[in-house]
């Protein structure tokens, strides 16, 4: 998820002079560096940073964190994307007072076009959220939520972007079978799904509304609307995003 933050905020202007990728492992940073980001093996670096965006597996944040705690200092705001991982259990591991951020973005932010929720950790003020949401705001959109919400986030936005590859999928295969090649419908298939969510956004209306003006009396969408209905589809993603919140707060248990 770092590099793919990374990416996208070189992709949206922000200087690689700006942006600082630490990794122990020297070899994935050999790319960044290709692209103008000053890279380190050390942790040390982090004290020049204003946002200390911590990329880590959730299983080897134990035997990292220390270590990061003893080279942040006052003020900085450490930014969690550490899946599962309340903001309580990181503040363990750092130094008392220390201003957490937890963020829950999608690898889309990689194209400018995420969407990230962010969620305060005891210690962070309006201000911390205020930068880490004009961070993420350059690849994509912000919402806040409480913290006991980003496991319907992950359920919904976090692994939303799964479901939505399955919908294009499907909705490709269908071409196919009525006749078209599988480039022509892949195309079709997915700048459908992109300008559908684009008209949400752009024009504020509800999706049954939108849905309704391209719905003709007997028509073909209503045949297929039908379809859908008896197929179950609804229930179905309704059923995704809550299987995928309960094992989100499993996760964080664990």
């Amino acid at each position: 998820m770092g590099g793919c933050l990374l990416t996208g905020l070189l992709a949206a202007g922000v200087s690689g002079t700006r942006l600082h990728a630490i990794d122990l492992r020297e070899e994935l940073l050999t790319p960044l560096s290709q692209k103008g980001v000053t890279t380190s093996t050390e942790l040390y670096a982090v004290q020049a940073a204003d946002l200390v965006v911590v990329a880590l597996k959730p299983q080897v944040a134990p035997a990292v964190l220390p270590a990061l705690a003893a080279q942040l200092t006052p003020g900085q705001i450490v930014v969690s994307v550490m899946a599962g991982m309340p903001t309580a259990t990181l503040e363990v591991h750092l130094p008392e007072g220390q201003a957490v951020v937890r963020v829950m973005p999608q690898t889309l932010v990689q194209l400018g076009v995420g969407a990230t929720a962010v969620c305060a950790g005891s210690a962070a003020t309006a201000e911390s959220i205020l930068a880490v949401r004009e961070l993420f705001d350059q690849v994509g959109i912000t919402v806040e939520v409480s913290e006991s919400q980003m496991d319907a986030v992950t359920g919904l936005s976090g692994s939303g972007p799964a479901y939505i590859y399955t919908v294009i999928e499907a909705l490709a295969d269908g071409g196919v079978r009525a006749g078209l090649t599988r480039e022509v419908a892949l195309q079709l298939a997915a700048q459908t799904v992109a300008g559908a969510g684009h008209m949400v956004l752009e024009t504020g209306m509800h999706p049954a509304t939108l849905r309704d003006q391209v719905t003709s009396p007997a028509g073909t969408t209503i045949a297929g609307l039908t379809s859908l209905e008896e197929g179950g589809v609804r229930h179905a993603f309704i059923a995704a995003v809550d299987a995928a919140s309960r094992r989100s707060r499993e996760l964080g248990g664990q």
